[in-house]
C-alpha cells in the first residue's frame, strides 16, 4: 500500500477532516485525498503543491486551503511520522514491513 493510500485510510471518516472539509466547502473524500497527496508531496522531490496536484487531480487553490487548515507545510511531517513506526525517518520501510506481515512474509 502506498503512502498516499495509508494516509488516506488514516484520514477516512475522521471528524476533524470532516469539519475541515465543511469549512472549506469540499466533500470529505476530497479532503482525505488532499491530505494524503500533500503529505506524499511533502516527502517527494519537487514542489509539494505541484506534486500533490499531480497526484490527486485537486486544484492547487483547494490544496492550499487544506494545507492551511492542517497547520502549514511543516505539519505535513506529522502525518509521515504517524506511519514511521520505528522513527528512523523513513516510513516506507514500515509500510513494507506491515505489508509483509499481512501477507505472511515476515
Amino acid at each position: 500500500m502506498s503512502i498516499f493510500d495509508q494516509i488516506k485510510n488514516a484520514a477516512h471518516n475522521h471528524p476533524t477532516v470532516k469539519n475541515m472539509a465543511e469549512k472549506i466547502g469540499i466533500d470529505q473524500e476530497t479532503a482525505e485525498r488532499a491530505i494524503a497527496a500533500l503529505t506524499e508531496g511533502h516527502h517527494a522531490e519537487g514542489d509539494t503543491m505541484q506534486v500533490a496536484a499531480d497526484k490527486s487531480g485537486i486544484d492547487q487553490g483547494v490544496l492550499s486551503q487544506v494545507m492551511e487548515h492542517v497547520g502549514g507545510e511543516g505539519s505535513l511531517q506529522n502525518f509521515m511520522q504517524i506511519l514511521d513506526r520505528d522513527h528512523d525517518g523513513n516510513p516506507l520501510n514500515d509500510i513494507t514491513s506491515a505489508a509483509g506481515k499481512l501477507f505472511g512474509k515476515n
